[in-house]
Order: C-alpha cells, then structure tokens, then sequence
C-alpha cells in the first residue's frame, strides 16, 4: 500500500521545516519545505523557489498552507511531493499556529510520532519503508559544534544561478540582477545520545539557524567569532537549559540509498519550552 496517493489535491499542510536556500540549476534558490499533511503524515515539498513567491505567499513555520500536489517521480523517497503547476503554484497561506498555551497546539501536531532510537530510524530508511522524515527526541545533547565550511558557493552553482538570471526578466523585459543569498562560512551541528545508546553528529539545516547567525553578525558588526558565540549560546546554553529539545531529521537523497551508516541530518529544531512543576511549598507569613 502507497504511503500516500500520488495527487494530493488542496493539500492542507502544516509547515515545520524550511531550510537553507540552496542554488538551483532550473529554479534559481531553492528551498526543501516538508511539514504534516492535515497535521498527521509528513510530506516533503521540492522544488519551492523562494524568492519567486509574492508577499502573500511567504509561509512562515508553523503556519498551514494549501497547494496541489504530485509524487515527485524523481525522487524515491515517499514523503516527496512537488507543486503541481511548478514553482509559479498558486500557495495560499491560511492561519498560523502560535505559541501560547505552552506551545500546546503545536506539539499536538508535531509529537504524534516521536523516533528515540537512532538504529531503528535508519533501519526504516534503509528498509521497503524508505522513511526519510522524522521527529526524533534525544537522550541527551552532548555538544553543540561549529566548523568552518567553503566561504562561497561552487562554482558551477554560480553558473547555474547567472543562467538562471537570464531569464529572470522585470516588466519592461529587461534581466533582473538578484544577489545570490549568502553563503554560510561554517556548519552548524549537534553531537546527541538516543535511546539505543549511539552517539550520532549530524548537521543542523535549519533556515533559522543560519538566519540567527546572520543577525547576530550584523549586531556584532561582523566580529564573527562572537557571532559563533551568541549562536552557540542559544542552541547549546539556552536550549539545554530552558528548553525541551526535539530534532527534525531528514534524509539526504544522495546518500539516503548508500552504504552510509546514517543518511539524516537535520532539518529543524523545536523547542518547547520545559514544563516547569510549581512548588508547593509555601513560605511562612
């Protein structure tokens, strides 16, 4: 049995993921959108271009969308859908879930299935399953790393982008010059324990994190290791302390089907905030 139709018409999805832009040979950057389709099973949206949606269309997480759908034939993994009519696909935006009630409503939605183990996660993905999204809560956040990456993107996706740009066209028909987003210098990651007692080292995404280190760097005028610092400060220090930490993993395609031990990395962080029990202790008048 299919684990969903391959139209999915109006599809009623609750983004969770978005991550960092990446250029695209055809639609100029690009971004993996996945999220929960009517809030329970998880789809994967690709290619969405995101500088080609208009203001309406700018889906914040957490907020549900609808589009049409259809199995992404090119890829493999079950979860994958495309837009129907292209990356021009009409997306409406419907309403977004906040976070009051302890973000109540959204963990009602995002923790109906939680992996803890990372050995049987991978088995699934390796397995007929072929499972390439997943919420996974750690046994424990042992470490959050930096390390430096390329500063620039390859040079033949700065090929692809110019390409791209010459048909990128503004109302008199002249080309549209639009800067590439940037590059992050560095790999954000996270070291954690799960369940079955591996340690596993995985690559953090997110469109968030790499938005917050931007924003610190401006606020710091560009002293990038206080940047690192204020990054790591609330991924690793804040987090730990103040929040309850579940992972959004998501397998890579080109590594998903080889012999590689672990094919997720990942794509999104949620962090509640800890449930804190009240006291009942009450000091003498």
């Amino acid at each position: 049995m299919p684990y969903l139709p391959d139209d999915l018409p109006k599809a009623h999805i609750l983004i969770t993921v978005k991550t960092y832009p990446l250029p695209s040979h055809w639609y100029g950057e690009t971004v993996c959108t996945a999220g929960l389709l009517d809030g329970e099973k998880w789809v994967r949206i690709y290619p969405v271009s995101y500088h080609l949606l208009n203001d309406d269309q700018m889906y914040p997480k957490y907020a549900w969308i609808e589009l049409d759908l259809i199995r992404n034939t090119s890829d493999f993994r079950p979860e994958s859908y495309k837009p129907r009519k292209g990356i021009d696909e009409q997306i409406t935006v419907l309403t977004k879930i906040g976070t009051a009630n302890a973000w109540a409503a959204r963990k009602q939605y995002v923790l109906k299935e939680v992996f803890t183990s990372i050995t049987d996660l991978t088995s699934l993905a390796k397995s007929e399953t072929a499972k390439s999204l997943a919420t996974f809560k750690p046994k424990e956040i042992v470490d959050f790393v930096i390390e430096d990456d390329e500063r620039e993107w390859k040079q033949t996706w700065l090929n692809q982008f110019k390409q791209t740009n010459l048909f990128d066209l503004d109302e008199k028909g002249r080309a549209k010059q639009r800067e590439l987003v940037k590059k992050l210098p560095f790999q954000f990651k996270y070291r954690f324990l799960s369940d079955d007692d591996k340690i596993s080292f995985l690559t953090i995404q997110d469109w968030e994190i790499g938005g917050l280190f931007w924003n610190c760097l401006k606020n710091v005028d560009g002293d990038e290791e206080e940047a690192k610092r204020l990054v790591r400060q609330k991924y690793f220090d804040e987090f730990l302390k103040e929040k309850d930490i579940f992972l959004f993993l998501g397998t890579t395609y080109q590594y998903h089907r080889r012999r590689f031990p672990n094919p997720f990395v990942i794509i999104g962080v949620f962090y509640p905030p800890t449930t804190q029990q009240l006291s009942l202790f009450v000091p003498p008048i």
